[in-house]
């Protein structure tokens, strides 16, 4: 039986909740990185975007949307692939130490056991038993003495790959209103209003996955997105206003 399907089962464990950090966190950049070209302009100007067109806002925007897409999801990737590397190395060295100097390493693991509160005799009667299987040793080592956890459970491709994706799928929403109408300060007022629901989105899908406080959820993803979005407007005025 395949345990890692039975935990996903047993636990309701759902691709959301697997890929939710590649989903906030790539949907949260992607949003951001879109609105920051649309306020740019928009504060660049007394006139408003009006004055640069529509089209340069869809070119520079879409431009900006796929370019960082694509670099976030690569560095997901590379970054996944060298904590994968990172961990098997790291776990090979403790295999040797383990082979070389065993006493040392049972009496590394009889403290950890200690510290996390078993008694001396059940703290010593489980290295004794660890000790014979060294694999698994290893495993525990990595855990709680390096904070390491086994990153071969998640795909690097896949991970790079939603983390693309939602960069792209949420990215494009505060251009929608420029695929539609011309460029104008009511275009650029529907913008704000679809950063403002593609954030609230984003949101919902953190609650939907954490079981959290709905409005914490919401609260949080909004006020982060915000922030940024007001910088890049504030900055767009400051510089071209």
């Amino acid at each position: 039986m395949d345990w890692r399907a039975h935990r996903r089962e047993a636990h309701s464990l759902g691709n959301l909740q697997e890929y939710l950090k590649q989903i906030v966190y790539g949907g949260n950049d992607g949003i951001v990185t879109t609105f920051a070209i649309v306020a740019g302009f928009a504060g660049s100007s007394l006139d408003g975007v009006a004055q640069i067109g529509g089209i340069a806002v869809l070119v520079f925007g879409l431009a900006n949307l796929f370019a960082d897409a694509i670099s976030m999801g690569l560095g997901e990737f590379l970054s996944l692939r060298s904590q994968h590397d990172l961990y098997r190395a790291r776990r090979e060295s403790e295999l040797r130490e383990i082979q070389e100097n065993p006493e040392q390493e049972r009496m590394e693991l009889f403290e950890i056991l200690r510290q996390r509160g078993l008694p001396a005799g059940e703290a010593d009667t489980t290295t004794t038993i660890l000790s014979r299987h060294p694999s698994l040793m290893a495993d525990f080592m990595m855990t709680y003495e390096f904070g390491m956890q086994d990153p071969e459970e998640e795909n690097p491709a896949i991970n790079g790959l939603v983390t693309f994706l939602s960069f792209t799928v949420f990215g494009a929403i505060p251009l929608v209103p420029y695929f539609i109408f011309e460029a104008n300060d009511q275009t650029f007022a529907l913008s704000v209003g679809s950063t403002f629901a593609a954030l609230f989105s984003l949101g919902i899908l953190r609650w939907v996955a954490t079981g959290e406080r709905l409005l914490r959820c919401v609260s949080e993803t909004v006020a982060v997105g915000a922030v940024c979005a007001m910088t890049a407007y504030v900055v767009g005025l400051l510089v071209g206003g």
